[in-house]
């Protein structure tokens, strides 16, 4: 019985490894679009961009564990289509398996226009260090996007010294994953920080001269000047190869709770979207990629294995980690510690907790997160 793995990042690289803990010794391919070995994707946006990380420590397992993983990494080769079990690649490979795991997470949306130098998406560590190269003493740097890692960059950009500027079209930033409250003690701790926060407005697009960008336009006429964009937009599932394979593809892979999208076909990570109890669900997160891929593993195996995690992310801004279980809600109180220093919330949904949320406390947010396991 053999599987093969499209997409060689978190998700995949997981799989691969339970699936040999596990004591399966068949053959395992790796099919990976980008020519690096598996490396991590939270550093890039923070240590990789600050200059504080080199390459080789991205990477998510030295050369010696992934040579005694005894699997075949197929690198720099994207997958264009899928027919079956087989997975036909840009180089004109076709790849068959008896199991296929897709994994290939998500593409960075970008503003439309016409391409322009100077303006950066930040999703591969390509995309870091051309990022990372731009960032010189003297520029002026526009992130577009209210999300975290919009936020992170901000703050990356920041803590190098450079003049930055956020804006998105949210009232207070992350307002729609943590809501008004800590949206603006976040902002808060931007502006103190000295980042240039022009929030509640959308972006129009982008201005250039000799196809180089020179602004950012807002909905409202503003003009925010930039020797450098980056795109922080979010990004949609990696799907478009999949197009004409028979499998059911909205707004990710649709699967069921087994995390199976067809006979023999599973999907893991950023680009999954399961049915969990009465709908569909997809996370984007770190830690989500981990397990889903630990339970792709075990029901490969034929452990049927229903996927029911409880949702987790953490950021890194400036001396701030924000640490988040469940699914956060409008109705927020605090249940430990001082707000805008060290505390834990919770969020609610008709009385009942549905998320808790950890300001710089870290021990505390874990202890609290019982609070969902037990209801």
């Amino acid at each position: 019985m053999s599987v093969l793995v499209v997409g060689a990042s978190a998700a995949g690289l997981t799989t691969a490894e339970a699936l040999r803990r596990k004591g399966f010794r068949d053959p395992i391919t790796v099919l990976g679009a980008e020519y690096h070995r598996p490396y991590d994707r939270p550093p890039l946006s923070k240590q990789f961009l600050l200059g504080d990380w080199d390459e080789t420590r991205t990477r998510l397992r030295p050369d010696t564990m992934l040579t005694a993983l005894d699997a075949e990494f197929v690198l720099g080769d994207p997958a264009v289509a899928l027919d079956g079990h087989t997975v036909h690649t840009t180089s004109g490979r076709s790849l068959t398996a008896d199991h296929v795991v897709i994994a290939t997470g998500l593409t960075p949306r970008r503003l439309p226009g016409p391409d322009l130098e100077g303006v950066h998406v930040l999703r591969t560590l390509d995309d870091a260090a051309a990022l990372r190269r731009s960032l010189t003493p003297e520029v002026q740097v526009v992130v577009v996007g209210d999300g975290v890692l919009g936020a992170e960059i901000a703050a990356t950009v920041c803590k190098l010294g450079l003049s930055v500027t956020l804006a998105g079209p949210q009232a207070a930033l992350m307002e729609a994953q943590l809501g008004a409250v800590v949206g603006g003690l976040l902002g808060e701790l931007h502006t103190a920080a000295g980042v240039e926060l022009r929030l509640g407005v959308a972006v129009d697009g982008l201005t250039g001269v000799g196809g180089r960008v020179s602004g950012v336009r807002l909905a409202n006429g503003d003009l925010l000047p930039a020797d450098v964009v980056v795109v922080a937009l979010g990004a949609a599932p990696a799907t478009g190869w999949l197009e004409g394979s028979g499998l059911t593809v909205e707004n990710g892979v649709v699967c069921d709770e087994y995390c199976r999208a067809a006979d023999g076909v599973y999907a893991a990570g950023d680009v999954a979207r399961w049915r969990a109890e009465d709908r569909l669900v997809r996370l984007e997160n770190r830690t989500n990629a981990t397990e889903q891929a630990l339970c792709v593993a075990a029901n490969i195996l034929g452990e049927r294995q229903p996927y029911r995690p409880i949702p987790y992310f953490w950021t890194d801004q400036f001396s701030t980690r924000l640490q988040v279980h469940g699914r956060p809600s409008a109705d927020l109180t605090i249940a430990e510690g001082n707000i805008g220093e060290r505390f834990v919330a919770h969020y609610r949904d008709a009385g009942r907790i549905v998320g808790v949320l950890g300001w710089n406390a870290p021990k505390q947010t874990r202890a609290h997160r019982q609070h969902l396991v037990r209801t």
